[in-house]
């Protein structure tokens, strides 16, 4: 990244949780950066990709969707290759990412990367940054925040919170829906984040969009009925 210039980045999710968690942590680290948000790589444009240099892409963690994705992104890669794409890899779909979209211009990080890894890479841009995260070239898992069993530590409670914060709610929307109070709703965020060894929200929305806590949370169940919703609204 360079000081003082203002940067244009785009991210690329179907879920609202991966926009929420990353325009978090980038508002925080670079101000000056512009987001713009898309669910799939469909919605790129070669117009549209000129006025970007930073391209923050999910792979989805399912093999066929993650070779629908990859096979976009190589040809967008393709037509501008002057913008530093970083993907979000699940291990299970690493040697396909690496097969397609291992190009100068690219950085591949885990789903379970770091908030500080996610940032040193954009910050050291494409000709700096490494091109393979060690999380994912390592044969065993290494600990960082977050990485424990959820399923095991979280109460119903915490695991339902967190969830709900997941699919866009905000606290006082989910204390009228569970008909709690805010005090009680936060006091569960914050105890989920606790037992998750989280620091801050940025840190808790990068932890629900790994493919641990969108496992653990079923959030793979609200991606499906997102798009089904979508397509049901074009007929």
């Amino acid at each position: 990244m360079i000081p003082g210039r203002c940067k244009q980045g785009i991210i690329v999710s179907a879920l609202p949780v991966m926009h929420n968690g990353l325009k978090a942590i980038i508002a925080h680290h670079f101000p000056d950066m512009e987001l713009h948000h898309y669910q799939s790589s469909c919605g790129l444009s070669p117009l549209l990709m000129r006025r970007a240099n930073l391209i923050i892409q999910e792979i989805p963690p399912v093999a066929d969707d993650a070779r629908a994705e990859c096979e976009a992104c190589y040809r967008l890669i393709a037509q501008l290759p002057g913008i530093h794409w970083i993907f979000m890899v699940p291990k299970n779909v690493f040697s396909l990412a690496v097969e397609y979209l291992m190009r100068p211009e690219t950085t591949l990080l885990a789903t379970t990367e770091s908030v500080e890894g996610l940032i040193e890479a954009i910050r050291l841009g494409s000709e700096r940054a490494e091109r393979i995260s060690q999380l994912l070239l390592s044969p065993h898992e290494v600990k960082i925040p977050g990485q424990v069993s959820a399923a095991c530590t979280l109460t119903s409670s915490e695991r339902q919170v967190l969830r709900l914060l997941g699919k866009g709610w905000g606290i006082n929307q989910i204390a009228q829906l569970l008909k709690k109070s805010n005090k009680t709703i936060s006091a569960q965020k914050n105890s989920a984040m606790k037992r998750l060894s989280l620091k801050g929200n940025a840190e808790m929305y990068a932890w629900i969009n790994s493919f641990q806590g969108v496992k653990e949370l079923n959030l793979l169940s609200l991606q499906k009925e997102q798009a089904e919703w979508n397509l049901s609204h074009q007929k």
